[in-house]
């Protein structure tokens, strides 16, 4: 049995998409919650914010509760892509289809990962260092970042997902985070009135060159897939977000600030957050150390960034986590999620 024989997804006899329990096994061993084809996890901010040890750069540069947040995904071990920075096992990434008659309801998946993530959950009381009430808090989430693992935009019913979401009583936001292979999905996202919060697009490659050596795509098009999620940006009404992952020898280079400006200004997004890549988690065996940028790194290129395309003025920045966020001023809006005018429909 070969490697991708052992860790694929596969349907089950009731017809339904499950990790395999070998790849399932090794999900929870890394505290993952699995139910089906979809995962749960308490991300390293999450637990640091129950001991009141500091907050995630979401919190810092928007205002999300970071001990209310609930990191998932409905597609943990499907993506289109075999990123090289990916801290995920891209390795045993398998299919590029879900049909939609294979998958779990949204309902369904958001209750089952509630279950796994009140079991991980569960273990923080025991420590006396821990913040009792903040545990409490975290039960009921706030808000939903759909990023966790695999390709959210491959999961055949997200517009229903993100509805379901925004009905449930507790929630203030909702965050996705996406390739951009699927940009049919983002446009059915918008024609559904099933917009997340705020929609990250991920940038790390100028041309296209950069783009098949970084992101490593399994579609001969992802290319132009890209540029037309790219474009979708230009007129989706939610709050947009460029995610530049920097990558020493890849892509961090000067000469590619004008490349990158160009994208910039076609997408048009209400911020651009320029960061590092951190050498963790599976992505150890495919990069080195030293292909994480410093800070200083990371704040010079976006100043010269800026310095190209004015209208966007450096914002804040969150040196532990190596990442500047710039804010657009000509398409503006306020950085913080405002949960008084979040949108129940």
């Amino acid at each position: 049995m070969s490697c991708s024989d052992e860790y694929v997804s596969h349907a089950t006899e009731n017809n339904l998409i499950q990790i395999t329990p070998q790849m399932k096994a090794k999900l929870q061993k890394a505290k993952y919650g699995v139910y089906n084809h979809s995962s749960v996890e308490l991300c390293h901010w999450t637990k640091k914010s129950f001991a009141n040890q500091g907050n995630c750069y979401k919190h810092k540069f928007y205002g999300i509760s970071t001990h209310r947040c609930m990191e998932m995904s409905p597609t943990a071990m499907n993506c289109e892509n075999r990123c090289v920075y990916c801290w995920r096992p891209t390795e045993f990434y398998d299919t590029l289809e879900m049909p939609g008659q294979l998958v779990d309801e949204p309902d369904i998946i958001i209750e089952n990962l509630m279950a796994e993530r009140k079991k991980l959950i569960n273990g923080f009381y025991g420590d006396p260092k821990n913040d009792k009430k903040k545990i409490d808090e975290s039960l009921l989430p706030e808000h939903y970042a759909i990023s966790l693992s695999g390709e959210p935009t491959m999961y055949p019913k997200l517009p229903q997902l993100i509805k379901y979401l925004k009905t449930l009583k507790n929630t203030k936001s909702i965050f996705l985070v996406t390739n951009g292979q699927e940009p049919q999905m983002l446009q059915r996202l918008a024609d559904e009135d099933a917009l997340p919060t705020q929609l990250y697009l991920s940038t790390n490659a100028s041309n296209r060159k950069m783009f098949y050596r970084i992101n490593r795509p399994r579609h001969k098009d992802a290319w132009e897939r890209w540029w037309k999620s790219l474009c979708f940006l230009t007129t989706a009404n939610t709050r947009t977000v460029l995610r530049m992952t920097m990558i020493r020898e890849y892509n961090e280079n000067i000469d590619f600030v004008d490349e990158f400006a160009e994208m910039m200004l076609l997408g048009n997004p209400h911020f651009i957050e320029v960061k590092s890549y951190m050498h963790i988690g599976m992505s150890t065996s495919r990069l080195k150390k030293n292909n994480m940028l410093e800070m200083d790194e990371i704040r010079r290129f976006s100043r010269e960034l800026s310095d190209k395309i004015p209208m966007f003025s450096i914002m804040d920045e969150s040196e532990i986590s190596r990442i500047v966020v710039l804010q657009n001023q000509k398409r503006y809006i306020d950085r913080w999620i405002d949960k008084h005018s979040f949108n129940k429909k």
